[in-house]
């Protein structure tokens, strides 16, 4: 089994430290993670709105990559990227015309055999994940899987849409507690961060106050888009809801990383806007 990796922009750029914490992680776990070759933009989040042909050539693009590189799967962190990847991957394998209409325009032959993978499935993957946590991840978490991770259930076949459990069973194999809350699939703005900062604002506001009135010390996320709507875009939420909001939003990969021991700088927590501070928890907390 050979396992791609696609990076997609976002962590190249603004999510570097979600790139830094996975490959820190593989490393200590041993795992080869190769980049797809010549990797380009999947198209997300606005390809599809704009030229149906194009949205579907930019992921089949790096699929067929993939192929051609012998890998049987490509782990696709961001979930923006997993969701254009699965998708096209999808369509493609259902239209046998429309698939050869994408190869003759990226100028490869794409058959599908490459599988999709999110984080969180990539991880679940890993037997007896426990035995690697040295420092249990001991705090109240709210998993946030936002909502294009588990959806659209037809095509991505993962968890379950409205009432998912894939990340919370992972956070507690690290010691963690993961709180029961209304918001982990809901919306957080996802692309209108720079068309409709007000929006993201909003909709994010009301995530991290549900996060915070339940006791959640922190959001857990597996998308690049979520993190910055939830951690860069603090100043705008919290003239939103007009209070101060200092829960800390991390990387799923970031608190597995504290729980096997990495350094925290390895994992990136320094490039956070919102500090990452977490105390240590008590037998009474």
């Amino acid at each position: 089994m050979k396992t791609g990796f696609y990076p997609g922009c976002s962590m190249k750029g603004s999510a570097r430290e979600y790139s830094e914490s996975l490959l820190a992680v593989a490393r200590e776990l041993g795992r080869e993670l190769p980049e797809v070759p010549d990797w380009n933009c999947c198209g997300a989040t606005a390809a599809h709105n704009i030229d149906t042909d194009l949205a579907l050539a930019l992921p089949a693009r790096i699929l067929a990559a993939a192929e051609k590189d012998g890998m049987n799967e490509v782990l696709v962190p961001c979930a923006a990227c997993y969701s254009r990847l699965s998708v096209t991957r999808h369509e493609l394998l259902d239209d046998e015309a429309l698939r050869n209409k994408i190869s003759g325009l990226v100028e490869a032959d794409y058959q599908g055999t490459a599988k999709v993978v999110n984080i969180i499935e990539w991880l679940a993957s890993i037997p007896d994940l426990e035995a690697w946590v040295k420092k249990p991840f001991a705090h109240r978490v709210a998993c946030y899987y936002g909502c294009l991770l588990v959806r659209p259930p037809g095509v991505v076949k993962f968890d379950r849409p409205e009432e998912p459990q894939s990340m919370d069973l992972l956070l507690k194999k690290m010691g963690a507690e993961p709180i029961d809350w209304a918001f982990k699939t809901e919306c957080c703005g996802a692309g209108f961060s720079v068309s409709r900062t007000d929006l993201v604002a909003k909709l994010s506001g009301l995530i991290l106050e549900d996060a915070v009135s339940r006791g959640a010390e922190a959001v857990i996320v597996a998308c690049p888009m979520c993190h910055l709507n939830l951690d860069m875009r603090r100043p705008q939420i919290e003239k939103q809801v007009g209070k101060k909001i200092n829960i800390p939003v991390i990387y799923i990969t970031q608190a597995l990383g504290l729980a096997m021991g990495i350094p925290a700088r390895k994992l990136g927590l320094q490039r956070h806007k919102v500090a990452v501070k977490l105390s240590p928890r008590t037998a009474e907390s």
